[in-house]
């Protein structure tokens, strides 16, 4: 076995014999026990492990349940116009935005229409002037306003505008565009077929914009309030949960099932999709201004919940007094006997890597890991 230096001074002062041989004994325990040696005398090995800080917030704890995402525009669309589809400018699964083309008819029959209602407006108005004008040329006074408006419907001016204005309109809703943002879910026609008013086009389905129809059991319905937080998770993707909004508690409760329903609204990232059913946590309670470590962090010793912080390189077991969790946080309450919390904001405390560690252990801080659960930032509500 190596020498310590410890020793090597035992030595150096003189002990021989049995005194040096209790000295190296006595040494070596101890080195050990302070972690300042290993097994074999050489430098201590530092354990590495992962903290997170202590902090000062808010707390909530919150109730449980699921439902089911829904969007909110889903729109099928229709042709305003008959004719001819000429061209089909997306397919189903493309990102659009709104006002998007979708799908162009044949322009010829609404520019031929639009021409010949011009004709006509144009005749029209011809006839109204050559009504009054002849005579204000010799009168000098134009006609009155009521005699004005007999003229024009007497040379049809009032009906040719109109039919020019209802031209131009079929001939915009000759391209159809998307009116919302969002991804195509179907393009139902295609190229050279003759479509008829009202027939179905396309379908697209607005993919930020979700609502999560959440079912509350009655018991807890008194607990959740309107404006209260949300945090949505899919079971595709539980560690990408998103944050929304308690928007309403629907009045009506479900008598078999005795559940009513919360309405979460949210902005979707990509991770929810309509139909889904997903994990949802409502806000419940807040606890305002709490002590809080990471839930993982407490374990127990000799049935006393503890948890490691790092001072000076070394893991030192503090004892605490936990309060409430919501399995992300855990509150730290003041010790009964000293009235201080032993934890302060801003520790490292270890949440990985602490399980079979021991008090004053030398230990190596890994880079922040992703222990607490992450929670998503403020998202704006539609």
């Amino acid at each position: 076995m190596a020498v310590p230096a410890i020793i090597a001074i035992a030595i150096s002062a003189g002990c021989t014999g049995e005194d040096a041989a209790t000295a190296d004994s006595n040494a070596v325990t101890k080195a050990l026990a302070t972690g300042d040696v290993t097994n074999d005398g050489a430098a201590p090995v530092s354990l590495p492990v992962s903290a997170l800080e202590a902090r000062d917030g808010d707390l909530i704890l919150r109730v449980a349940t699921t439902g089911q995402v829904r969007s909110e525009a889903v729109v099928p669309m229709r042709a305003e116009v008959a004719g001819t589809v000429a061209q089909l400018l997306v397919r189903a699964g493309d990102q659009v935005a709104a006002g998007t083309p979708l799908v162009k008819l044949d322009p010829y029959p609404f520019d031929l229409a639009v021409r010949e209602a011009q004709a006509r407006a144009d005749e029209a108005e011809q006839r109204f002037l050559e009504s009054y004008v002849p005579e204000s040329l010799v009168t000098g006074r134009g006609p009155t306003p009521e005699q004005r408006k007999a003229l024009m419907n007497k040379a049809g001016l009032a009906g040719g505008r109109l039919l020019l204005e209802r031209a131009r309109f079929e001939q915009a809703r000759a391209i159809i565009t998307s009116p919302v943002a969002g991804v195509v879910q179907s393009i139902d026609v295609a190229v050279g077929e003759k479509l008829s008013a009202g027939q179905a086009l396309a379908t697209v389905v607005d993919t930020r914009r979700l609502r999560v129809e959440a079912q509350v059991l009655e018991h807890d319905l008194p607990l959740i309030r309107v404006g209260g937080e949300a945090i949505v998770s899919s079971a595709g993707a539980p560690d990408r949960p998103l944050r929304g909004r308690v928007d309403a508690l629907l009045p009506l409760v479900d008598s078999v099932a005795r559940s009513g329903r919360a309405i979460v609204r949210l902005t979707g990232d990509g991770t929810l999709r309509p139909g889904m059913y997903a994990d949802v946590q409502l806000e419940a309670t807040r606890l305002r201004n709490r002590r809080l470590v990471p839930a993982r962090a407490v374990i127990e010793r000799d049935g006393r919940p503890l948890v490691f912080v790092v001072k000076d390189g070394r893991a030192q077991w503090t004892y605490i007094v936990p309060g409430r969790s919501n399995g992300v946080d855990t509150e730290v309450l003041p010790d009964s006997s000293s009235g201080e919390i032993p934890i302060k904001a801003g520790d490292a405390v270890i949440v990985d890597g602490h399980l079979t560690l021991t008090h004053d252990a030398p230990v190596k801080l890994l880079p922040k890991p992703d222990a607490r659960p992450r929670t998503p930032a403020p998202a704006r509500i539609p």
